[in-house]
């Protein structure tokens, strides 16, 4: 159940903004962002303005060289001579960012290179090919894109696809291309190792705060795992566009692969954008909301935007991370006592979901779980 908060940060600089809704487990069918960067347009069409041409949105995004992302070598925790240095250094990460990048974390280069490679079989794919996959009314998985609800809504520059993972039985493989023709086999191998990945890297975020619990990571092995795929062609318009609208993450955690070599994913840090610069074999991990809850809003789900490129596509892999629906949502009891009392409600998966979906349209989510 993939499913995020999206806000637009300084309204001043949005034309329009999107209202938030209620029904975000659908999406109306809108044009391909590919099909209209193979039309060599010299504008962007008007439905994918954001910003006026009298806005400076680069000037928000931070130009200072120490004001990067924090980098977390897992072969540094799982060693018990560095593992308290660097379990301090990922503690500062997800206090002071919500976000990090990680290397060493178990997913071979072969699987991350494999996956890169077919989902760029796919979306290179002729557009009445990919449409197989396409949406269907009612339901968020497959080909198009995310949570449009209305035909006034502004849109995102980017094309995606998303599937469901975990549980097995979630699948509905009907929507999972069979063209590129490993790219089944492929998504299902690369899915358990996101899987791995997110229950040892759980692991040491609980560690970081001093909870000797494994409660926590072990309920994401058995926890939903929900993947979507980016393609962010060329935008002749790039400073008038977003890629995806500044929001934070509902997921436990969420892990996202960037198959670029330039940036174009950015977290907000101090009031400015920081742009994520991509390391070769990092994953880049953020705290969602739920993580978030956990900790007693010791940790915190960052707000991040995906920005486009004028020449290059970019493409990226994001995988959800959720505990599994047995698992209670709510601060851990560690972190809350006399003088700690709790910010967040207890709650179970079913009903912080229903929350979310049900929640006043003026109010974010998060403000909606505290006491």
């Amino acid at each position: 159940m993939m499913v995020v908060t999206s806000h637009l940060s300084s309204p001043k600089q949005i034309l329009a903004m999107d209202s938030i809704t209620k029904n975000l487990e659908s999406s109306l069918q809108v044009p391909s962002v590919q099909e209209l960067a193979l039309q060599r347009l010299d504008k962007v069409p008007p439905r994918y303005i954001r910003y006026s041409d009298s806005d400076d949105i680069i000037s928000t995004v931070s130009s200072d060289p120490s004001l990067r992302v924090p980098l977390i070598d897992m072969a540094m925790l799982v060693n018990a001579a560095t593992q308290d240095e660097e379990l301090q250094k990922l503690h500062l990460a997800c206090k002071d960012w919500g976000v990090f990048q990680v290397l060493n974390h178990g997913v071979s280069d072969t699987s991350l290179k494999n996956m890169q490679n077919q989902v760029q079989g796919f979306f290179d794919l002729p557009f009445e090919k990919k449409k197989q996959w396409a949406q269907r009314p009612g339901n968020l998985e497959g080909y198009g894109q995310a949570f449009v609800t209305s035909e006034e809504q502004k849109l995102d520059w980017n094309d995606m696809i998303f599937l469901k993972s975990f549980p097995i039985q979630n699948r509905k493989l009907d929507l999972w291309p069979k063209n590129p023709p490993r790219f089944r086999e492929t998504l299902e191998r690369y899915s358990e190792d996101m899987r791995e990945a997110t229950i040892s890297i759980v692991k040491f975020i609980t560690m970081a705060l001093g909870l000797q619990d494994t409660q926590i990571s072990e309920s994401f092995r058995e926890g939903l795992y929900d993947i979507r795929m980016n393609c962010y062609p060329p935008c002749p318009e790039p400073e008038r566009v977003v890629g995806i609208v500044p929001h934070a993450d509902n997921s436990g955690i969420t892990l996202l692969f960037d198959c670029a070599d330039f940036p174009g994913l950015q977290f907000l840090k101090d009031g400015k954008w920081v742009n994520v610069e991509p390391i070769d074999g990092a994953i880049v991990v953020n705290i969602g909301h739920i993580i978030e809850v956990m900790t007693n809003g010791i940790y915190k789900a960052p707000e991040h935007r995906a920005v486009v490129n004028k020449w290059k596509e970019r493409l990226s892999i994001v995988t959800f991370c959720y505990p599994g629906s047995s698992a209670d949502i709510r601060p851990a009891k560690e972190l809350i006592g006399e003088g700690n009392p709790p910010i967040y409600k207890n709650m179970t998966s079913g009903e912080y979901f229903s929350n979310f979906f049900n929640r006043k349209l003026d109010e974010s989510f998060i403000d909606s779980l505290r006491v």
